[in-house]
């Protein structure tokens, strides 16, 4: 990647404030910076508690969208899941409802503050609200260790689950699930995602058998460059999943789903339902239970609609450039 100079990432910076429908990720609503660059628009949204090192890969992701462009795409439309925040029983027909067509629904389990008879219930509730051909995934965000993983787990198999992402917060622990659930005889795969996007050494997950599934992320990676060699490197089935992005974002993980050899699940990437407002009139949304591929144009006026406090596009503007000297400093040891 040819980083930019900085000034040039300052003078296309929008940055928005785009509220939720519901609470989700412990948070209301999404701050999102979008850079404008030569071939398009690029989006800058690590969460706020994420340091330099970590945030510098989103912009490099960002830069790669605005500046660069992404492979070539081998399909038009990507399969996605509908996602079920960690919400009572009852609300999960009304968020199924914004879902177009999704055959596949992840469910949130494992939130702080809530019991594994919560867990059931909202998993219990997708089953009957999406009927039985529908496949069910649950992702733990790593909030278990081994032992309630397997308690968790095999209260919830009952309702058929396609996989349990990010179970244990551990790649060993992963890898331990795995036997502890083989031994006794449940049946469901173990997808690894922060053992995935949080690593320095994304292919252990792989080598230490710790997943039947990879979940890739474009901006904690780097890019969808980057992307595409971490799922080649751990050489396991690859789900793309987002990371509450708005639309320009989205379009980022659709390329990367569009531009791999293999794609056997649905993915992630239908999050931009949970926005109660985003920065582009054609929405990155479900039809049909796909999203189309191709870049996604911010419009400047629900740019200016969502506009953040000044002292928040300060604040932004502070990080970018942080993170930016980091990738700089970085190209220079490389």
């Amino acid at each position: 990647m040819t980083l930019p100079p900085l000034e040039d990432l300052l003078d296309g910076m929008r940055v928005v404030t785009l509220p939720l429908h519901l609470r989700f990720r412990g948070v209301d609503h999404r701050e999102v910076v979008l850079l404008e660059g030569p071939v398009g628009w690029g989006e800058f949204a690590p969460f706020l508690e994420y340091d330099t090192a970590e945030s510098s890969r989103w912009l490099a992701a960002a830069v790669e969208a605005a500046w660069e462009g992404w492979p070539t795409a081998r399909r038009d439309r990507i399969p996605v899941n509908a996602t079920i925040p960690a919400v009572a029983p009852d609300d999960v027909a009304g968020v199924l409802a914004r879902y177009d067509g999704c055959t596949t629904v992840k469910v949130k389990v494992g939130e702080p503050g809530q019991s594994l008879a919560e867990d059931v219930d909202r998993v219990a509730a997708t089953r009957d609200a999406a009927g039985p051909g529908t496949k069910i995934r649950v992702d733990a965000n790593g909030a278990w260790d081994v032992d309630e993983a397997v308690r968790s787990i095999t209260a919830l198999a009952v309702y058929d689950l396609e996989y349990a992402e990010q179970p244990c917060p551990e790649v060993e622990d992963l890898a331990a699930l795995r036997t502890r659930l083989a031994r006794n005889g449940i049946d469901v795969k173990v997808a690894a995602d922060e053992s995935i996007r949080k690593a320095e050494d994304p292919g252990r997950v792989a080598r230490a058998g710790a997943a039947d599934v990879v979940v890739v992320k474009v901006s904690p990676l780097g890019g969808v460059r980057r992307a595409l060699e971490v799922s080649a490197e751990c050489g396991l089935p690859t789900v793309v999943s987002s990371a509450l992005d708005s639309s320009v974002g989205m379009a980022a993980g659709v390329a990367l789903a569009a531009a791999l050899p293999e794609l056997p699940y649905a993915c992630g990437l239908g999050t931009v339902e949970l926005l109660a407002a985003d920065v582009a009139h054609d929405r990155l949304v479900p039809s049909g239970g796909s999203v189309p591929v191709g870049p996604v144009r911010a419009d400047d006026d629900l740019l200016e609609a969502a506009v953040a406090a000044p002292d928040r596009v300060a604040w932004w503007r502070v990080r970018v450039a942080r993170c930016h000297a980091y990738l700089a400093a970085a190209s220079g040891r490389s």
